[in-house]
């Protein structure tokens, strides 16, 4: 059956769960690949990418206020700009985040088994049967986890960030940049860490009071990943140095003594996790809103009875998710999602920049930065991770145009 689902989070439940999908995916995963693009450059990378992801927040959280309904920019592409443009940005919102949950579920596996590859694989994908089966049990367990989750990586973060200033060395921070390009694409990279804010807007059917709630709880989740990141990302430039960074293949574990190195793999661990959960939670909602217009098949749009989730919607995804991480590369999916979400936002602000003066919170030339943010990350990102996401996206539009029904 396909139903309402039920209003149950708070701006407490919404903010963790923002932080859920945020923390983890560019503390653990994003640095190494930033600074081989841009060498300390990567901070100022991080400051573009946390401006642009502001610019993107605030859109989101002014079209959520007026389309408090699950699917996010799928729905306000669809309401603004037309049936579309909503169905470009569910596709790359789908794409990219489901290339995530394959990135946080082997970032899970590689700091929790440090063994062989395929003992990895495996953890990976028992890691993504547990928490689909998590979140089938109901949204409001999914916060309430999320939450621990989230406390927890937050306390081995600051235990990393004390070991790392242990050994900083302030020459780690001289000079060392890509370019301009190199910057760029390290900000591309990093934008992969800011998206968790979406979770929020794509659940905006589960949330209280969504008109107060969302415009509250995504800035709120954003400024807290903002500052979260950039202690990190000093501390470990300062004990690791762009180089360290760059050819580590979990970047803070060379940040700190060999004594906290468990420390690090635990809270990489819990916070991948966190994100995996909320990416699931995030991705089925939207896959929800599609399966409804009928720009994805219909079984999708099936609400439990009991638990009131898209259960269809999330055993699909983790069927999809386990399938990849048995074969990806964990860097490999980072830029490819970046290209799908810095799409899904480049649309989020072009339909938000079209409401009129009574829906707006915030002015219109906020809204056209963020276009052109989103759009010139996506051309400096690497250019197989281009390649990729135009190929996919040829295939989701060309898809559509065949399988259109009239109205569409």
């Amino acid at each position: 059956m396909s139903g309402p689902l039920a209003r149950r989070l708070g701006t407490g439940d919404a903010v963790v769960i923002g932080l859920g999908s945020m923390i983890g995916a560019g503390v653990f995963a994003a640095f190494g690949p930033a600074a081989r693009a841009a060498g300390t450059g990567l901070l100022i990378g991080l400051a573009i990418a946390a401006v642009i992801a502001y610019c993107n927040a605030t859109a989101s959280a002014q079209l959520a206020a007026v389309y408090p309904v699950s699917g996010g920019t799928y729905i306000y592409g669809r309401e603004r700009l037309g049936a579309w443009w909503g169905f470009t940005a569910g596709w790359g919102f789908v794409v990219g985040k489901t290339a995530s949950c394959a990135a946080m579920a082997l970032t899970f596996a590689t700091y929790a088994v440090p063994g062989p590859w395929w003992l990895q694989r495996i953890v990976a994908i028992g890691g993504v049967i547990a928490l689909a089966a998590l979140n089938y049990r109901g949204i409001t367990k999914t916060a309430t986890v999320t939450r621990v989750l989230v406390a927890t990586s937050l306390v081995a973060l600051a235990i990393v960030v004390v070991g790392a200033f242990g050994r900083a060395d302030v020459r780690n921070l001289e000079p060392v940049s890509g370019g301009v390009y190199g910057t760029l694409q390290a900000a591309g990279l990093l934008f992969f860490a800011f998206a968790g804010y979406a979770r929020i807007a794509t659940m905006g059917e589960e949330v209280r009071d969504p008109r107060r709630t969302i415009p509250r709880a995504i800035p709120i989740a954003l400024f807290i990943a903002v500052a979260v990141y950039l202690v990190v990302a000093v501390a470990a430039l300062l004990a690791a140095g762009p180089q360290g960074l760059a050819h580590a293949s979990a970047p803070l574990t060379a940040a700190v003594p060999s004594g906290l190195a468990p420390v690090v793999r635990i809270g990489a661990a819990l916070a991948a996790l966190g994100a995996l959960l909320a990416l699931i939670a995030g991705i089925g909602r939207t896959s929800l809103a599609m399966a409804r217009h009928h720009d994805l098949p219909g079984w999708l749009a099936a609400v439990h009875p009991r638990h009131q989730v898209p259960h269809h919607a999330e055993i699909a995804l983790a069927v999809v998710v386990s399938a990849i991480v048995a074969v990806v590369d964990l860097r490999g999916v980072i830029g490819f999602s970046s290209f799908g979400v810095l799409v899904y936002y480049a649309i989020a602000n072009a339909a938000a920049s079209t409401q009129p003066a009574e829906q707006r919170r915030w002015p219109r030339w906020l809204n056209l930065l963020g276009v052109a943010g989103c759009v010139t990350l996506v051309v400096t990102l690497p250019w197989q991770s281009v390649v990729a996401g135009l190929v996919m996206f040829a295939i989701g539009l060309t898809g559509r145009a065949v399988l259109a029904r009239p109205g569409r």
